[in-house]
């Protein structure tokens, strides 16, 4: 057997060629990391698309000092992006090679929509994070996992109440599942579970005579009501 193969010329050449070419690779894999980590492809500048306004520059400049490293080539984007998104209002990160020598840096900060469950904030995304901001800002109050939810029904409701030239302050999500907002003249709706966005067209509807109609300052409507709503006032029901 082993005499058949050495008098097969054939054989012999491919398994030449073959390890001829697995050495030509080893080779050359060996010479591109050589190269690769010479100090000629050095990193001399990380680039920021956009001066970000909310993160501090320190803070920007302790992420290049401290995490990035190596040259141009071998440098790593993925834990680079990962250590700036770690920054307090940094929401996504893109990190890309800018040839001869730089990093360029996108980064996206938070925006924040509303102060969330009284600690945190939540952005345009419906997304909580942690930040601290003196902007006047709405309230979110709901449960976990839900302020994409909150967020969509602000912005649902918001529309409907265009017409009247009125804005909600503050909307909740009680562990029912029950929606209550209220508005930045401070009058509070109940619009419970279901047919929200209905309820609150009703009231919209009459909102300029209705409440006119009153002659004193309401401080709680009712729209749960198949047929109309209860009105609170200082002392009485209406």
């Amino acid at each position: 057997m082993v005499r058949v193969m050495w008098d097969n010329a054939p054989l012999l050449r491919s398994i030449a060629n073959a390890l001829f070419g697995l050495s030509l690779v080893l080779v050359l894999y060996g010479t591109a990391r050589y190269v690769l980590h010479l100090p000629v492809f050095p990193l001399r500048t990380v680039e920021l698309t956009a001066v970000p306004q909310q993160v501090p520059t320190e803070m920007l400049e302790q992420v290049v000092h401290e995490q990035v490293s190596g040259n141009f080539f071998t440098v790593d984007l993925e834990r680079t992006r990962q250590a700036f998104e770690k920054l307090p209002w940094v929401r996504k990160v893109s990190v890309r090679r800018k040839f001869p020598w730089s990093l360029e840096v996108e980064v996206e900060e938070q925006v924040a929509l509303a102060h969330w469950n009284g600690t945190e904030l939540v952005n345009t995304h419906g997304e909580v994070f942690e930040g601290k901001t003196g902007q006047v800002l709405p309230v979110f109050v709901g449960q976990p996992d839900t302020s994409l939810q909150v967020t969509q029904m602000y912005d649902e409701l918001n529309a409907v109440l265009q017409p009247i030239r009125q804005q909600i302050a503050q909307i909740n999500l009680s562990p029912r599942y029950a929606w209550q907002v209220k508005l930045g003249s401070g009058l509070v709706l109940e619009l419970g579970r279901e047919e929200m966005q209905q309820r609150l067209k009703r009231f919209v509807a009459v909102y300029p005579y209705s409440m006119a109609a009153l002659g004193q300052k309401v401080s709680h409507v009712d729209l749960r009501y198949r047929n109309g709503f209860a009105v609170r006032a200082s002392s009485s029901k209406v």
